[in-house]
């Protein structure tokens, strides 16, 4: 594994990039708009000076890290020397699927594929190709230069190699990579999203307010963060994306979203990435500040 390509420059695509180029690897970042792969570079480069401030790393490693990085907006260039492709494009099925048939016809036989889906099945996705033996997922954790699991979703037809090469390369990553068998939302998101959805159940039926939720959770429970910063921080959108997988994979009606999500979402009230979720960013965004339709 020498050269690597990333799809998607977003949030989970630049820290993906990031950590691979920090770590020694030649990195593609790939996405259709330049400038997504302008905001990409720029917030690694930014969480680069952050570790400098913090004497994790020196201004050497700095520039080491930032060249070894080259962005593409053609598809084609950017992944078909690569031996490992990593898609970290927004959590759609049909997009995914779409970006897999691509990378199936334009990348080398021995490359494998990996998606950083936190909930699609890594099966259907590999249905999609040629090669489902080399289809895997790897779900990186936010923010990835920082998290240390990865969780390692073999799908029905991955290869005990490709599983191995992946687990194997995710700890030279300084990750620490956990395999998991592939049923809707995972482990991670199995067991988190229903906590976060029952948070806004709690607070769809008046049981208390958004700062008390998360105050008992950190309080009571020692979370670092509440379950309503958290919906914001990872965006209320893809919550509601993941529940959805979920309840459609297992019929089950504990996973059904609230309705108060439903609502937000729809809203265009995201969390973070939109300015307001359960709470107000337009000041700070650290949570600092209940939205008003909550106080």
């Amino acid at each position: 594994m020498e050269q690597i390509a990333v799809i998607g420059a977003g949030t989970m695509g630049n820290g993906i990039a990031h950590v691979f180029a920090q770590n020694g690897y030649k990195v593609n970042l790939v996405d259709i708009s330049q400038a997504s792969l302008d905001k990409g570079m720029a917030t690694i480069t930014k969480n680069l000076d952050r570790m400098i401030s913090k004497e994790v790393i020196d201004g050497t490693k700095k520039e080491a890290t930032l060249s070894n990085i080259t962005t593409y907006t053609n598809f084609k260039e950017g992944v078909s020397d690569s031996d490992l492709v990593v898609e970290a494009a927004t959590e759609n099925l049909d997009i995914k699927l779409k970006i897999f048939r691509d990378l199936d016809e334009v990348c080398k036989a021995e490359a494998i594929l990996a998606t950083n889906t936190s909930s699609i099945s890594i099966t259907q996705i590999g249905a999609a190709t040629n090669r489902p033996e080399k289809v895997i997922g790897m779900h990186f954790m936010n923010p990835v230069p920082i998290m240390k699991l990865v969780e390692i979703i073999r799908g029905y037809s991955t290869s005990d190699e490709v599983t191995e090469t992946i687990m194997e390369l995710s700890k030279k990553l300084g990750k620490t990579p956990t395999e998991v068998n592939d049923y809707p939302g995972f482990v991670a998101n199995r067991i988190l999203m229903p906590m976060i959805n029952e948070s806004i159940e709690t607070l769809y039926n008046g049981v208390a307010g958004v700062e008390e939720i998360d105050t008992v959770m950190k309080l009571g429970m020692a979370h670092p963060m509440g379950p309503l910063q958290l919906a914001d921080f990872i965006g209320l959108d893809v919550c509601l994306s993941i529940l959805n997988v979920m309840y459609d994979g297992f019929k089950n009606p504990k996973y059904a979203p609230c309705p108060l999500l439903v609502n937000m979402v729809m809203a265009g009230k995201l969390g973070v990435k939109s300015g307001e979720g359960f709470y107000d960013y337009s000041e700070s965004r650290k949570a600092e500040n209940v939205s008003a339709q909550f106080k």
